[in-house]
């Protein structure tokens, strides 16, 4: 028989992640909240000063995979051309998900 491989459905994982496009004044940030603390992610997510929006997510795999979905379309008003994801070892160090400057 062949050696099957599994990985577990609550794995943590830690996702930085960064926008681009008509993301700011669209109200990107206070959606991604909302999507956030309906999935149960902790991190935070910010505007900065070259138009992009970048965010910190942390939390199960599947969850976190969901925010990075729904990054890639963002709220009706925004028009988003591009999103990196890059992955870092999680830490478990936010309680909640926040907007920052």
């Amino acid at each position: 028989m062949g050696e099957c491989l599994h990985f577990s459905v609550s794995e943590k994982v830690r996702a930085h992640i960064y926008v681009y496009g008509r993301v700011q004044g669209v109200f990107y940030r206070q959606t991604a909240k909302e999507v956030a603390d309906k999935l149960g992610l902790g991190g935070w997510i910010r505007n900065l000063r070259d138009g992009r929006v970048e965010a910190l997510v942390e939390g199960p795999r599947e969850a976190v995979m969901r925010m990075i979905e729904w990054a890639k379309q963002g709220p009706p008003l925004a028009r988003v051309v591009k999103v990196e994801v890059f992955w870092e070892d999680y830490r478990g160090e936010f309680v909640g998900f926040e907007i920052t400057d």
